[in-house]
């Protein structure tokens, strides 16, 4: 899963409220309870009918045996059907009438019945099949009627039409009231015993099959019965309304907790705006719409340089406070409906940028970084703005690939902006970076040494280097400096201006400086040993190393580990160094001087401290940087600056040397100077040990 999805999840997890469990709970018990209510009403109507129609049905049946018996005995029919309370009617084999008794109002239409259910909104569950009933619709009234795939059923409409009729005219439908019960209308309510009749009629075959005994039935049903059951209906769905409206009020208040949630969830606290997580989520929606498909977009980085320096001037909630006013100030330059502006992280604002043209694309963010830069009235901040860019759908890429915008990953393109501003960290003023395949390659390049920097130090890959240093005057060989190579398996040969600042970033320096002193004591005490007259050789430490309190004590640990002279060693420091804890930095001088080490200031000049370092370090040696003796001004201004430096030294009792120098008429100046040793490609370049061993025992230069 990439890691936008895995926020996508998260957030989607994020997003659910618990409330939505009962939610789905209601609903659970909303459509459970509406089916069991179905179901028992079914089961309760179906079974009703199914009763009132089996009863009719034997009171049919049973009328047409008394038929066939007054058939067999000749009995006058008039006689028989006289107490039945019936309205008969028989037909021959062909269905013509050949007899009535009472009102004929069959209307002949229906016919087979093989099952037995419910019109409209009731289900049958529980019935068995009927079969070979012959069931005709009333004439008048139509309520009880047989569907065409043979189903007795109850027309409500029928029903609904017969009461509004009797409702507006009561002589519409004869007698529906009719208390003593004799039942003259096809449609009556009889009040005194409480019931609710519809009509239809039942068809026996008799004599054989050649005549039809046909009697008029009634579907009744008990009005108390009918009230309760309505009544009951009533009471379960005003329940079923209050299930309901909680669900409905539920649904309302989730929308809600999860809107509040969302913001929450994508609310920065020090802005009072949007974070990380919603440049992620939006930002990724905004750049894989179709519609965006042929949009240009930049994805931009942009840092708060001096950020922790307001704060510790000021005050973290103040630093908070410019937060916000920087925030408001790259929104108040974006389309809020285009573009996107979030927080970051403590000192960085994510921007997702439309544009057409990259030159116009940096006059916009140097305008913005211009704004920022004086958001403060008393302040002037600095800016660091690293680009990416989304091209179309459909752009080759440098391969000649096309892009597909879908899988565009938005912190992919943003780590790409990251590092492009991270290209400008050393700069102390504000601008703008575009991301570009050489990053990309420096990255990789980076990534491989420190996958690789420990076993390097492991299987001693790195090699010492010694350049040596001469005395200008007599170009005897007076000392060197140890410098460090990598002969790499896997990368070859590589110089130290590859590998030391990626070291310096990551604190491996502090391992490269062991190997180098333990390295160099041990070759001293080689040199010695084959009767050699060795020179003191300066090793770098790192400034990362100053903040160990225990330093000198690790240097003369080590260097007593390989049996060296602790005059052979001199420990030598960058300018840079002294911009640290100064207390501790003498402290650790001091005790390396009482050791037997000599102490070096490398790089002298490099810096706007020099002499101030100079007023309170106690150290032994000087190097000249590079630097005086390059340029126009090598000669001239830069001279008298070197002769001055040359002659401080002298007065605080330390050792000068100049580096960098590589032709004749700068050792001949330096000479003139006092300078007391000299160390460039005019005498010596860096070299393996093995030929620094041979400079050691020739012990001088061979120049001219």
């Amino acid at each position: 899963m990439e890691i936008g999805d895995r926020k996508k999840h998260h957030l989607k997890a994020i997003s659910r409220s618990h409330v939505w469990v009962w939610i789905i709970i209601l609903v659970f018990i909303f459509i459970f309870s509406m089916t069991v209510i179905g179901m028992m009403t079914g089961t309760y109507m179906s079974t009703l009918f199914y009763s009132k129609f089996s009863s009719e049905y034997n009171r049919t049946n049973e009328i047409a045996m008394i038929y066939q018996n007054a058939l067999e005995s000749n009995t006058e029919l008039a006689d028989v059907f006289a107490g039945t309370g019936r309205d008969i009617v028989i037909t021959d084999a062909d269905n013509n009438v050949i007899y009535e008794s009472g009102e004929n109002t069959c209307s002949f239409e229906g016919g087979m019945v093989n099952d037995l259910s419910l019109p409209m909104f009731i289900t049958q569950f529980s019935s068995e099949p009927v079969l070979n009933y012959t069931v005709y619709m009333d004439s008048v009234n139509k309520a009880v009627y047989v569907t065409p795939d043979h189903k007795l059923t109850l027309n409500i409409l029928e029903i609904r039409n017969n009461f509004n009729s009797y409702f507006n005219d009561p002589d519409s439908v004869g007698v529906p009231f009719d208390e003593g019960g004799t039942g003259e209308a096809e449609f009556e309510m009889i009040m005194g015993s409480g019931l609710i009749r519809f009509p239809f009629w039942i068809s026996v075959d008799v004599n054989g099959g050649s005549r039809h005994f046909i009697s008029k039935a009634y579907i009744s049903a008990n009005l108390n019965d009918m009230v309760m059951m309505a009544v009951t209906l009533m009471v379960v769905s005003a329940l079923m309304m209050v299930l309901f409206i909680i669900l409905i009020v539920n649904i309302v208040n989730s929308a809600l907790k999860r809107g509040k949630i969302l913001r929450v969830f994508f609310n920065d606290l020090p802005t009072h705006g949007h974070n990380y997580m919603h440049f992620v989520i939006k930002g990724g929606e905004m750049i894989h719409r179709i519609s965006g498909y042929g949009i240009r977009y930049a994805v931009v980085d942009l840092s708060f340089v001096n950020y922790r320096f307001f704060c510790v001037c000021h005050s973290v909630e103040e630093g908070e406070k410019m937060l916000r006013r920087v925030y408001e100030t790259i929104k108040s330059q974006l389309d809020p409906k285009k573009e996107l502006c979030a927080h970051g992280s403590d000192t960085e604002f994510a921007l997702l940028m439309r544009f057409t043209d990259p030159e116009a694309l940096r006059r916009r963010l140097m305008t913005l970084i211009g704004m920022l830069e004086k958001v403060h009235e008393e302040h002037k901040f600095v800016f660091h703005a690293g680009i990416a860019v989304i091209e179309p759908d459909g752009t080759p890429d440098k391969s000649g690939v096309p892009v597909r915008r879908k899988t565009v990953d938005i912190e992919v393109v943003y780590s790409n902006a990251c590092t492009a501003r991270e290209s400008l960290s050393d700069s102390g003023e504000s601008g703008t970076a575009m991301f570009d395949e050489k990053l990309i390659e420096d990255q990789k390049w980076i990534d491989a040494v420190q996958e690789h920097q420990q076993k390097a130090i492991d299987n001693e890959e790195f090699m010492v280097y010694y350049q040596p240093k001469y005395d200008p005057r007599t170009d005897e060989l007076r000392g060197a400096e140890a410098l460090i190579r990598w002969q790499s398996p896997e990368f070859g040969f590589v110089p130290p201006g590859k590998i030391i600042p990626i070291f310096e970033k990551n604190g491996f320096i502090t391992e490269i400086d062991h190997y180098m002193i333990s390295h160099v004591a041990k070759d001293q005490k080689m040199w010695l040993d084959m009767g050699y007259k060795c020179v003191p050789v300066s090793v770098n430490v790192s400034r990362a190393h100053f903040i160990e309190s225990d330093l000198a004590e690790q240097i003369r640990d080590m260097i007593d580990a390989a049996g060296c002279p602790h005059d052979l060693i001199e420990i030598e420091l960058t300018e840079s160094a002294f911009f640290d804890d100064k207390n501790a930095l003498i402290n650790t001088i001091n005790k390396l001087k009482n050791y037997g080490f000599a102490v070096s200031m490398d790089d002298f000049g490099s810096g706007y401290s020099s002499l101030n370092s100079l007023k309170d370090m106690p150290l032994d040696v000087l190097k000249l940087d590079a630097e005086f003796f390059r340029g126009e001004n090598g000669g001239g201004r830069g001279e008298i600056v070197v002769s001055e430096a040359i002659r401080l030294a002298k007065s605080l009792n330390m050792r000068t040397v100049a580096e960098g120098v590589e032709i004749r008429e700068q050792v001949d100046f330096l000479a003139a100077q006092g300078c007391d040793m000299i160390q460039g490609y005019y005498y010596a370049k860096p070299m393996p040990k093995n030929e620094f061993a041979e400079r050691v025992s020739a012990g001088r230069a061979t120049v001219s």
